[in-house]
């Protein structure tokens, strides 16, 4: 009898047996957590902040709401969304990676919000909460990493209440060639070495410039997100189309 063929998927360039990956990516993030804030800030001029503002401006949550932050990391998003809902709402910071998990719970304890942010160590593809949970989905930088990603679609809709939004903020595909030409320059030169300088790990931050890569463009992930159950779907292009603020709705 023959062997079934592996199942693989991608990890940056290379391609991986499918159940290898998320370990391989727990790597990367443990070995980069302790600079993980400071790489962003470095690596995007901090424009990153104003990515992730414009997708808080979104997110059309009141007091007393309920949301729900995936691969949320470091916490960024979460802040966000627990000064919007108050005390009065609920948030959830979720991530697969522990080390990165307790750096966000440890930001939030600093800034006052421990009180207000549940904290949940989750795999994307297979949040433990029940249908309907929230008014708000987000994930920022993280839908690359996963290994399937329609199913964590499927997944984050389904937490969905009606009516309730999904934001997906993600590294995309740039608008204009010449742009695309200096981005590639940027990413396999000077990020790798940012990593190698900043956080003692090149690699990790080279297989981060090739997941970009290997990440659905702007079309795809919109007719993804579709298939997903999402409606009303759409996106928004920032930084031209280095990133993309993707939206849709369970109704």
């Amino acid at each position: 009898m023959a062997e079934r063929p592996i199942e693989t998927t991608d990890f940056g360039y290379a391609d991986v047996p499918r159940q290898d990956k998320a370990r391989r990516v727990r790597g990367v993030f443990d070995s980069v957590a302790e600079r993980y804030d400071l790489m962003n800030d470095l690596m995007s001029g901090g424009a990153h902040r104003l990515w992730k503002r414009f997708a808080l401006a979104l997110t059309g949550l009141r007091r007393g709401a309920r949301a729900l932050d995936i691969a949320g990391g470091t916490g960024d998003l979460a802040i966000g969304l627990a000064h919007q809902v108050g005390r009065q709402g609920y948030v959830v910071l979720a991530d697969i990676n522990s080390r990165m998990l307790q750096i966000g719970r440890d930001r939030l304890i600093d800034r006052g919000l421990s009180g207000m942010v549940d904290y949940v160590q989750a795999d994307a593809q297979h949040l433990p909460f029940a249908d309907g949970s929230f008014d708000c989905v987000t994930i920022g930088f993280g839908l690359r990493n996963v290994t399937d990603k329609q199913a964590a679609l499927s997944s984050m809709q389904r937490v969905l209440k009606p009516g309730g939004q999904l934001l997906v903020l993600e590294f995309s595909k740039p608008l204009m060639s010449s742009m695309s030409r200096i981005y590639d320059a940027y990413s396999f030169r000077v990020l790798p070495w940012l990593g190698r300088v900043v956080a003692g790990d090149a690699d990790a931050y080279r297989y981060l410039a090739e997941s970009i890569r290997r990440h659905p463009d702007q079309e795809t992930l919109l007719q993804m997100m579709r298939s997903a159950g999402l409606e009303g779907c759409h996106y928004h292009n920032l930084t031209g189309g280095l990133v993309a603020l993707h939206r849709g709705y369970r109704y």
